[in-house]
């Protein structure tokens, strides 16, 4: 098997996960792989492979190569045992009906000097074991056998979800077939996650209980000696803390390829809430909170808004991203910085001058001295190039500010008007593009005093795609809205004129039948009197006793007290009310 003409083919092969199968050869000189559909070729060359391994996978068996440089490369598909005569003339028959394994194991070892390794997973099916950092992968073992391995490359980030819980998020695809997080010398972007199922693992969470030893190592010492040094000297901490720092470590999240170009400290974020440092690097800028840290590309911006606050002393940075950031269950498609608007800083950008001039030439100044969220804005646009979406020059609130207040449900905010868009911020933040609005409806809810101060609208989508109800937005607030709206050529529904209208008509028509009703009542001769029998045991006798209970002007005439005194069966207030009788019959 020598010869550079010399190859080993194998078809249907499936690089890192991907969803397209290609065909991988093997060579003296390294290893390729190509998609069947066209597209970019993989190759690693002969002295970056270091070590091999042969296990069963999810679509037949794989071989896993532990590169030097470039992390783990899974090569899944391989078959038992194929017929490979009529693909490959040039090899010996003796080779035509081999394993697969047989046939690569002999090329690595000929070839690349390595011995691939037969493994086999642990089937038990526990959830509960021990977990290895290995040099590329995060490796669960049930019974000294892996259950499953994480590659460090798949993995995105990781928080401490409690005291023994840790949280671990995997990479996400883009649009684009490409990854949201792409480390350097990577491999998840070639051929990889294209076109991906809707179903996919976004992340794992590890329950870690009790205490863990944390060693310090030094330089130039043996591995036994290195033991036997720190044993006295060991740190004993939360294991579910030593096992973030040392995945934070090796999964290099919290490193950054590259330098830190800025740096903002203690910024309040009011979705999610909380306060973090913002680190800012060349793709991608990090969330450095006391719980959570999140890591995010400057691709997964999608919107860029600046919107400032009615209370003229904040002003509001919201960026849209996709995908959104996660936070256990939660997923949150907006951030949201509050930054006041008198608070002053001074930068001097992290970045040499060459690169400067040469890749943000007209974006980026060496050194900034204004209002912090002037600033933020400035290096915000610089390093992602996105475009500044600023509230709608042709509205103005009745109060002059930039913001309608309204509440979705519970939760207060601010309705901003933008030139093709509403926002809603801060929680929960809410897009709605105007091309999508159907029609806006207007309407008013509520007792009759809290509907004489605010109204609602109901902006409802076209398409049957559902509806944003925004509530108790000022009665002043009407005027500025409808001209706003019909200035962007929206329908509006008045439903307070109709509410207003058909108040006005029914309380002509009660009047009217308030009239008839007398008419009728007096038409009616002895109706009432039979009516009125219908209840024997009332103890009323006329309808004065009644008219007297509703009549505001009406002085008591002491008939509730006779009332009661019947309630409590005695006779006495009954004789004492009855001497004037007594007396005009005495004087007769």
């Amino acid at each position: 098997m020598s010869g550079s003409t010399i190859l080993e083919s194998f078809d249907n092969i499936y690089l890192d996960l991907s969803k397209q199968p290609g065909k991988c050869k093997l060579a003296e000189s390294g290893l390729g792989w190509r998609p069947s559909g066209g597209g970019d070729t993989f190759t690693l060359d002969s002295s970056n492979i270091g070590a091999a391994q042969w296990s069963r996978a999810a679509k037949g068996f794989e071989l896993k190569i532990l590169s030097r440089s470039s992390g783990v490369i899974q090569l899944d598909g391989f078959d038992q045992e194929v017929n490979y005569a009529e693909h490959f003339a040039t090899i010996d028959l003796r080779l035509t009906t081999q394993k697969d394994f047989e046939r690569l194991s002999k090329a690595f070892k000929i070839w690349y000097g390595i011995n691939v390794e037969t493994r086999e997973h642990a089937l038990r099916g526990w959830n509960w074991g021990k977990a290895e950092f290995t040099k590329a992968e995060l490796a669960f073992n049930v019974q000294n056998r892996p259950a499953f391995e994480v590659p460090y490359s798949e993995i995105s980030n990781t928080n401490l979800a409690g005291r023994n819980e840790v949280a671990v998020e995997f990479a996400l695809p883009t649009g684009d077939g490409g990854d949201a997080v792409t480390k350097p010398g990577s491999t998840k972007n070639r051929g990889r996650k294209a076109a991906a199922g809707p179903d996919e693992l976004v992340e794992m969470r590890f329950y870690i209980p009790g205490t863990a030893t944390k060693k310090e190592k030094t330089e130039g010492e043996g591995a036994e000696g290195e033991e036997e040094d720190n044993e006295e000297g060991a740190e004993e901490q939360n294991a579910a803390n030593l096992f973030y720092e040392t995945l934070m470590d090796k999964a290099e999240i919290g490193d950054v390829a590259g330098d830190t170009f800025a740096t903002f400290l203690d910024v309040l974020h009011l979705t999610p809430r909380g306060r973090f440092d913002i680190d800012m690097y060349e793709s991608s800028f990090r969330l450095r909170g006391k719980t959570y840290d999140y890591k995010i590309q400057y691709s997964a911006i999608k919107k860029f808004f600046l919107l400032p606050k009615n209370d003229d002393t904040h002003t509001l940075i919201v960026l849209g991203l996709d995908p959104p950031l996660r936070q256990g269950q939660t997923r949150y498609p907006f951030l949201v910085m509050q930054l006041k608007l008198d608070e002053e800083i001074s930068l001097e950008m992290n970045m040499t001058e060459d690169i400067l001039n040469s890749q943000y030439k007209d974006k980026l100044q060496p050194h900034y001295e204004e209002p912090i969220h002037q600033v933020v804005t400035k290096v915000f646009r610089g390093l992602s190039g996105k475009k500044v979406i600023m509230p709608s020059k042709d509205f103005s609130s009745h109060h002059g500010h930039q913001g309608v207040k309204c509440s979705i449900k519970a939760n207060e905010g601010l309705l901003y008007f933008l030139d093709k868009s509403l926002m809603f911020v801060p929680k929960p933040a809410t897009y709605i593009q105007m091309e999508n609005i159907a029609i806006v409806t207007m309407s008013r809810v509520g007792g009759a005093v809290s509907a004489s101060r605010t109204f609602d609208i109901t902006v409802s989508l076209k398409g049957g795609l559902g509806e944003h109800q925004f509530s108790n937005i000022n009665r002043e607030e009407q005027k500025s809205l409808e001209d706003f709206f019909k200035a962007k050529s929206i329908r509006i529904k008045n439903e307070m004129a109709e509410e207003a209208s058909g108040l006005i008509a029914a309380a002509l028509d009660n009047a009217a039948m308030g009239s008839s009703d007398d008419e009728v009542r007096a038409d009616r001769g002895s109706a009432d009197e039979d009516e009125s029998s219908v209840d024997e045991d009332f103890a009323g006798s006329s309808e004065s006793d009644v008219a007297e209970e509703f009549d505001s002007d009406h002085e008591s005439s002491g008939d509730s007290d006779e009332e009661m005194g019947d309630a409590s069966g005695g006779e006495g207030d009954k004789q004492e009310d009855e001497p004037p009788k007594k007396k005009s019959k005495t004087s007769n």
